[in-house]
């Protein structure tokens, strides 16, 4: 500063030198909705009114940073009161419709019977002895007795499998329910695309694969493609399964590496075009591994779960962790509104079971 000072002194200040060092400086300090202001300034080319427009930005930027700072203070206030108003709420209604929580009872000791009920093993099943937080069933063989949580995991993972024409959705999550079927839709998606992935890799090798653009581009491609998937799986996938083909031909070429032979080519369209079947191995086992992933989220959280993913996710880890993030935060607030409740209708469950512990707040 005392060398700015002298040179301003002497009259040999570089100020369009220093302007656009500030200037840089605000565009990388500054929130996204001053970016604008910022890049006008870059068009003045009068000293004095570029230093008068970078103090009025600079004050706008110091409102930003109070507000923000302001937010995050009282964001813990307003989360508290959002809880304690939605459980009140709610708590009025069931004050006046006694039967109010019959389907949430129902959903409840469902969670518990699969939880309590040894499922077929099948070579289908994917290992998840690399996990640290264990199979969707795991209080089948396992001594330890049923906790709360394990309950309200297993039943808030069964929420992703609900019949969309079943009007017995539990009553303390209906106003969820939208966004848990967009998170349903989010998943089958992750679960299309990461089956074309495993597919196309198994093809193509670590050749293709250990590139990053490769990656992103088929991803990109795959993901445009099956957005109506739903509606005309088998037609989404000849596409995808011809354009995927091409992808791989084409990089394949580029790189200078052999082509797939004809018979090669055949067997990867014929496998990607089986993912429209709903009983594709595929699929089924990178469904299941994408929901032993979310059981994990809800257990562990997020960023441990991401550390030690089941195999056949590895290329979708950043998709997954969107995924998770929104599921657990969904979840997590419903348990913090309704956990006295849930509390209550596993008490009456457990003399019945006689394997749950004793309910602990959630």
């Amino acid at each position: 500063m005392d060398l700015r000072k002298q040179e301003a002194e002497h009259g040999t200040l570089d100020v369009p030198h220093l302007s656009k060092f500030i200037l840089n400086m605000m565009t990388l300090l500054c929130a996204p909705v001053r970016d604008e202001a910022v890049q006008n300034l870059e068009n003045i080319t009068d000293p004095v009114q570029l230093l008068r427009g970078i103090f009025k930005v600079l004050g706008l930027m110091e409102m930003d940073m109070v507000v923000n700072y302001t937010i995050q203070s009282l964001q813990p206030h307003l989360q508290e009161h959002s809880i304690q108003y939605e459980r009140a709420r709610f708590q009025e209604l069931l004050n006046t419709q006694p039967n109010l929580l019959d389907h949430t009872t129902k959903w409840l000791t469902q969670a518990v019977a699969d939880l309590t009920t040894p499922l077929p093993t099948s070579p289908d099943t994917p290992d998840s002895s690399s996990v640290d937080c264990g199979a969707p069933n795991e209080a089948v063989n396992n001594p330890e007795p049923l906790s709360p949580s394990m309950v309200l995991s297993q039943g808030f993972l069964n929420l992703l499998l609900w019949d969309p024409e079943s009007e017995e959705f539990p009553e303390t999550l209906l106003l969820d329910r939208t966004r848990l079927q967009e998170l349903e839709f989010q998943l089958h998606q992750l679960t299309i695309l990461a089956s074309v992935l495993l597919v196309a890799s198994s093809f193509s090798g670590n050749v293709l694969f250990g590139s990053p653009q490769f990656v992103d581009k088929l991803k990109r491609v795959t993901k445009a493609l099956t957005e109506e998937f739903n509606s005309r799986p088998e037609e989404v996938m000849l596409t995808v399964s011809e354009q995927v083909s091409q992808e791989i031909h084409e990089s394949l070429k580029n790189m200078g590496l052999a082509a797939l032979s004809s018979d090669n080519t055949a067997s990867l369209i014929g496998q990607l075009q089986n993912i429209a079947k709903k009983e594709n191995c595929v699929c089924s086992v990178i469904d299941q591994r994408i929901r032993l992933f979310l059981k994990c989220c809800l257990v562990l959280g997020v960023q441990r779960s991401l550390s030690d993913l089941p195999g056949g996710l590895a290329l979708i880890e950043v998709e997954l962790a969107e995924l998770g993030q929104k599921f657990v935060s969904l979840m997590h607030h419903n348990q913090q509104v309704f956990g006295p409740y849930y509390n209550e209708i596993l008490k009456t469950l457990t003399p019945a079971l006689g394997t749950l512990t004793k309910v602990k707040s959630l």
